[in-house]
């Protein structure tokens, strides 16, 4: 499992936006309703194959090019720390790498791919939550897991409990994975000139990205308009054109 580019389980197009019920979604704005339409990129069970771009709440692979961005947007004050382990390699859980979140920074392309597995068989079946990464990433590692699979990613460096930093109120389309109230600061953010239902973003309550991690989501083409909460742990973009704070 070294070749980067995973591609996930189920319907292979991207993710569903979900609901308060169910785990679909119709209409082509990926308004939270049940049915089946799929959207772009987020995370959950993968599986090995070719491919780029990020993978589905409810199983899907992406394989959005990477916009231009901003480079101007600013980006919130975290300092570096030691790097825990290396971005390519397979890990034993509890011989290797402690259970805990980490965090990986710096990549492009959606070239880094990262997988929680139950044990190392290598089949699909052995996958607890996998996802395909351009900019930063959190994962948590959990006391259960058996393996951590990295490649092709920046080294994962190990996070506290708690955020800390300096919290932005901008945001590139591309991102990836920030931080409520460490790396990015609540409230209403807007998005513009997405194109194609190609930006994808994620409201999510911890790092397990399980199904059940994610409070909400969309695809959106046009302008995007998302308020973040307070109690939100974690904003995922990917995309996108860059977000600016509003309100």
């Amino acid at each position: 499992m070294g070749a980067k580019g995973k591609i996930v389980l189920g319907v292979v197009a991207g993710v569903v936006v979900i609901g308060a019920v169910s785990a679909n979604s119709n209409g082509s704005n990926g308004s939270k309703h049940g049915g089946s339409t799929a959207a772009k990129g987020s995370s959950a069970s993968a599986e090995r194959g070719s491919g780029s771009g990020s993978k589905s709440k409810d199983g899907a692979g992406a394989g959005a090019g990477t916009k231009s961005k901003d480079k101007s947007a600013t980006k919130a004050d975290t300092p570096r720390k030691k790097a825990a382990l290396a971005g390519d390699g397979d890990f034993q859980v509890g011989t290797d790498i402690k259970p805990g979140t980490y965090r990986t920074t710096g990549n492009t392309d959606s070239l880094c791919y990262w997988e929680r597995a139950k044990d190392a068989s290598g089949e699909m079946d052995s996958i607890i939550a996998n996802d395909n990464v351009t900019g930063t990433s959190y994962v948590t590692i959990q006391a259960g897991d058996k393996l951590f699979k990295s490649s092709g990613c920046g080294d994962w460096e190990a996070v506290g409990t708690k955020a800390s930093g300096t919290p932005a109120t901008r945001m590139e389309g591309d991102g990836g994975m920030h931080r409520v109230g460490g790396d990015i600061a609540p409230g209403t953010y807007r998005s513009t000139g997405n194109s194609d239902g190609l930006c994808y973003w994620e409201r999510s309550k911890d790092a397990s990205h399980s199904l059940d991690s994610i409070i909400a989501n969309n695809n959106v083409s046009g302008t995007a308009v998302v308020t973040i909460a307070p109690g939100d742990t974690y904003f995922k973009t990917s995309g996108c054109e860059d977000w600016k704070k509003t309100g």
